[in-house]
């Protein structure tokens, strides 16, 4: 049997058509086929590497990444992605190129998209910013391929904005996928998604958001746990209840992490800065403003040190279904008595998950790689039994 038949048969039940020559922007632009696709491609690929067969569907070609944000899992993940399917990847860098100089954000696009099949950005620290960023870049590589600038248009792969972090929410949830035993077995599991306590602040918003967001989508009774005053955006949460509706699940809120951990099946321990700081923020940088800017961070990290309580203890571990909650996190946690004296998580909770939790962040590439072949792909059925029969050996044996 070709080791493809059974994603070949998936794909085959489900309409993706859509997707095809389209960027992936926020997951709650998507269909639940659309989702499910990106999850059945991205087992697929990880199913071809794992048996040493190439999944390279480009001869040449470049992947594009800008980085506005520090990033070691998504730029290394969306460096391995375009690799995989055989693309090289050139990083543009801001300061070394003539957007120091002002140049426009069309301009650069089209400069950089002549060779380009897909470009991947992570703009995620300023709110109104990213994710009009991304859209500005995305119209802009569409009108240049429209009016014959470009033989093609590339692709955009969020990577994470002031909204969403649609490649971050997608792997989470394969790993899920992975530790349930399937998609239909989300249906009905209690997640906490919980604020936990960091000695840093500004951290984006955008990762729980992305867990609402998409989780909401599968059935699951989502639980956002924070301090008063650590909201995140009101239109996010909208599209949680939406979904929650819509999907059978169901939604709430919380200022106790320990009601939110009591019985959860998924615990989602995570610091962040409250939106309206972060809002603040960005108004202070677009005024140039370096003082308020430093006051701003003093008032965040005093008021992040009245909430040390907010982390995931051993204690509150056992209150979890059976006291053996699957444990999540993006990466990197604030560890306590390892990373920082006082953090997110217990060193013995974190040391107890640290494996699943690497498991967790290796799904990512292949998300991102999934999202660029269903993409550039218009028939991925047809050329995962052609990379099947071809069975080229992606190392020699």
């Amino acid at each position: 049997m070709n080791i493809m038949d059974k994603y070949i048969e998936k794909l085959n039940t489900l309409d993706f058509k859509d997707m095809h020559n389209e960027d992936f922007m926020l997951t709650w632009e998507k269909s639940n086929d659309e989702l499910e696709a990106v999850f059945t491609m991205a087992e697929a690929l990880r199913d071809l590497r794992k048996n040493n067969i190439s999944s390279k569907i480009f001869d040449s070609g470049l992947g594009v990444s800008l980085f506005r944000d520090n990033s070691t899992r998504t730029r290394f993940s969306f460096t391995s992605a375009c690799n995989l399917l055989g693309l090289e990847v050139q990083d543009l860098d801001e300061g070394k190129s003539q957007v120091a100089h002002g140049e426009t954000v069309r301009e650069t696009a089209n400069m950089i998209s002549f060779m380009a099949d897909v470009i991947g950005i992570r703009d995620d620290m300023f709110i109104g910013k990213g994710n009009a960023y991304m859209k500005e870049v995305s119209n802009s590589v569409k009108e240049g391929n429209i009016e014959g600038t470009l033989e093609q248009r590339p692709t955009l792969v969020n990577l994470q904005c002031d909204i969403d972090h649609p490649t971050q929410a997608m792997a989470d949830t394969l790993h899920l996928i992975n530790e349930l035993g399937g998609i239909e077995n989300l249906k009905g599991k209690k997640v906490a998604m919980t604020w936990a306590y960091s000695p840093s602040y500004g951290k984006p918003l955008s990762v729980p958001q992305g867990v609402i967001g998409l989780l909401t989508r599968f059935g699951m009774d989502v639980v956002l746990a924070h301090p008063e005053g650590y909201e995140v955006m009101s239109e996010v949460e909208e599209v949680a209840k939406k979904n929650a509706e819509t999907y059978g699940g169901s939604f709430t809120r919380t200022n106790s992490m320990e009601e939110a951990f009591k019985d959860a099946d998924v615990v989602y321990p995570k610091s962040w800065a409250p939106f309206m700081a972060m809002e603040k923020r960005t108004n202070l940088y677009s005024e140039g403003d370096q003082a308020g800017i430093d006051q701003l961070e003093k008032e965040l990290l005093k008021q992040n040190a009245e909430h040390k309580d907010w982390e995931c203890t051993e204690e509150l571990m056992k209150t979890t279904k059976e006291g053996k909650a699957i444990y999540m996190h993006c990466l990197p946690a604030d560890i306590t008595g390892v990373s920082c004296a006082e953090g997110e998580v217990a060193a013995t909770v974190f040391d107890r998950y640290r494996k699943s939790l690497y498991k967790e962040a290796s799904f990512k590439p292949y998300i991102i790689a999934s999202m660029i072949f269903l993409s550039k792909i218009k028939n991925p059925q047809e050329v995962l039994d052609k990379l099947v029969k071809e069975s080229k050996d992606r190392k020699v044996k």
